[in-house]
Formats: structure tokens, sequence, C-alpha cells
């Protein structure tokens, strides 16, 4: 109970808050790698998973082969990368590393959310003269679109709580504000930068709930 008192007092230091080792800089640095590692993921899964359900064809191998990157713990690619030239690259093994683990999540669900369209839906769309791309954007898209931002949301959930390990390759963060603490051997410190991870983890999982609910019926799967 003392050092959890002891992590309210360093979080409620407003010394704590400001400079460049501050927590809204640290969050800041956190917030840019989550939302450009989630934005490379999406460009690289999401294009792929929506052809292949479209296609039925290759889905199944491309998201296991996918999914085995989960068993992979990410510390370990990162510290590989380092020993790789992209070591080289300042936040590029981190990216990498990341990106890496947000894409089974993405691929996965936006595959079974276009294979779960209903057949009988796509075979009206075609018998009505619909070309593949026409299917594909305004149909099959549409119905699988709840499926394919839950996986949306749970990468991004996902790569706010693993981008703490920017900070072992010397990357920002708020994994700098626990790496500091070990470091010191603060132990306040470092229970008050998990909590500020499991915090910012909890809003951004917030952020995707209101915006799912303030969002048109057909992108809940409503009827």
């Amino acid at each position: 109970m003392n050092t959890l008192t002891e992590a309210w007092h360093w979080l409620t230091d407003s010394a704590h808050w400001s400079g460049d080792d501050g927590i809204w800089h640290r969050l800041a640095q956190h917030l840019v790698l989550t939302v450009v590692c989630l934005v490379i993921s999406c460009l690289m899964a999401l294009p792929v998973a929506l052809v292949l359900g479209h296609l039925g064809k290759g889905g199944a191998l491309a998201v296991n082969i996918s999914n085995i990157g989960r068993a992979v713990p990410t510390f370990a690619v990162l510290v590989l990368l380092l020993l790789t030239p992209i070591g080289n690259w300042g936040e590029g093994p981190t990216v990498v590393a990341l990106v890496l683990f947000a894409v089974p999540p993405l691929l996965t669900n936006a595959y079974v959310g276009m294979r779960e369209v209903d057949r009988d839906v796509v075979r009206a769309a075609r018998g009505m003269g619909m070309t593949g791309r026409q299917m594909l954007l305004r149909v099959e898209l549409p119905l699988s679109f709840p499926l394919l931002m839950n996986g949306v949301r749970i990468a991004a959930v996902q790569l706010v709580a693993t981008a703490t390990i920017a900070a072992l390759a010397g990357g920002g963060g708020l994994g700098r504000i626990i790496t500091a603490g070990f470091n010191l051997a603060n132990t306040a410190q470092v229970v008050a930068g998990a909590v500020l991870v499991a915090v910012f983890a909890l809003l951004v999982e917030g952020v995707f709930e209101v915006a799912g609910r303030l969002s048109p019926r057909w992108a809940r799967g409503a009827r």
C-alpha cells in the first residue's frame, strides 16, 4: 500500500509533468509511435485481408502465417532487429517489431469479417450486374466493417501496451518513465509509469467504444 501511495505522490508532483522527460512529453511520444505503427499496420494488413476475403482464396494461409508472429515475443523481435542494419535506423527496429505485432489481429478480423458476409447478399449483388470491385466496396466492405474495426481496436490497445519496449531501444514514450525508475531503483516511479500506460490503454479503448456508439447503424452492424 505504501508503494501505491508513493506512486500517487509521484504522479501528482507537477515537476514530473513538464520538460523533455516529463509525462506530457513522453505521452506525446507514445501516442505518435502508436499512431504511426497502427497506420502502417493497417496499410499492410487490411488491403490483403479484404482482397483475399473477397476472392475466398489464400486467406486461411495468410492468417495462419501472420498469427505465427503472435508466438514470437515482441521483445525478442526487437532484440534481433537491433543486431541487423535496421538497428541503425533510430526508431526503425521498434516500429518494425510493433507493426509485426499489430498485423495479426488486423488481418484476421478483416478476413473473417469478409468471409462472414451473407453469401446470398453477395450472389444477389452479382446478379444485379455489380463488378467485383463494386461488390467489394459497396456490399462486402460495409457489412464486414464492424469486425474490421474490432481488429483495429484490438491492435491499437495492444500497441499502446507494447510500445513501452521503445525505451529498451533508446526510444521515447511512457516506457522511459518505467526504465528510468528501474535504473534509479525507484519502485514508485515504475508503478507510476505502469499506471500511466494502463490508463492510456483504457482511454484508447474508451475512444473506440464511444466512436462505435456514435457511428452510423451500418458501421455497427445494426439492422
